[in-house]
């Protein structure tokens, strides 16, 4: 139902430039639009409003700053967003969508809605993993028994990624990174032990990519003569484009980065 309602909802948003730097903001409009606002036809719910940010109820989109400029109601996500107010009352909210169409909203009076918002006043993505993740892998060469490990360990730093409809409508997603610790050991002898976060591979892979993926996986592939083999998977989140990224451990514990070809 919210990507349907941001599909209407969009207005010029992106590129283009907010002038209203210098438009005082409209207090009182905003004061009336604190609530949880239904669609007049469907009547689900399409977001809350609590303070100066617009919450929904997909736990998946990030909450939002907004404002409201004269006629206009500004969002402030990864990209700022504008829609033409076309009616503003203490229970009735209309403004116009990029087709012009209008969309028509009643604020809730249902204390039920309120039971339904709770709980996304922040966002609760689920993330890839939910707690630390072992792997652990005994291997012999030139007659010495080695361990690699390798700990997988949910991090809080959030990626926000921007998804966009036929139309060009933007929606942020939030998205948990991944720290992964890796350590090979001989017998009890470290030889060596970090952590490896996605920054790790500045300067391997793009800055721009880097800013927008997260370190999705890291696998040990086996052991020899220049050392024990690893392989980090650094994908932008919900798609197939990934970097792959190679990582060799010498025995005297230094660490060579190099991608995937």
């Amino acid at each position: 139902m919210l990507l349907l309602f941001l599909l209407s909802l969009a207005s010029c948003s992106g590129n283009k430039k907010e002038n209203s730097d210098n438009v005082t903001e409209d207090l009182k409009a905003k004061k009336m639009l604190q609530g949880i606002w239904l669609d007049d036809e469907s009547d689900e719910i399409l977001f809350k409003i609590q303070g100066d940010t617009i919450y929904y109820p997909d736990a998946e989109n990030a909450p939002v700053y907004f404002k409201i400029k004269k006629d206009t109601f500004y969002t402030y996500g990864k990209e700022v967003s504008r829609y033409k107010i076309d009616k503003q009352a203490d229970h009735v909210f209309c403004f116009h969508s990029l087709s012009d169409n209008v969309v028509k909203l009643h604020k809730s009076e249902d204390d039920n809605d309120s039971l339904l918002m709770m709980g996304h006043r922040t966002t609760e993505v689920i993330p890839t993993y939910s707690e630390v993740t072992k792997r652990d892998s005994v291997v012999m060469y030139n007659g010495k028994r080695y361990r690699a490990y390798v700990y997988v360990n949910p991090s809080k730093k959030k990626v926000i990624k921007t998804s966009y409809s036929d139309e060009g409508i933007s929606v942020d997603n939030v998205y948990y990174d991944n720290v992964m610790h890796i350590c090979v050991y001989e017998g009890r002898k470290m030889i060596y032990g970090h952590d490896i976060t996605k920054d790790t591979f500045l300067g391997v892979i793009p800055n721009e990519f880097l800013k927008n993926a997260i370190l999705s996986d890291m696998e040990f592939y086996g052991v020899g003569k220049i050392g024990f083999r690893y392989q980090a998977t650094v994908c932008i989140p919900e798609s197939s484009v990934c970097n792959l990224v190679n990582l060799i451990i010498g025995f005297d514990g230094k660490l060579s980065i190099k991608i995937a070809q």
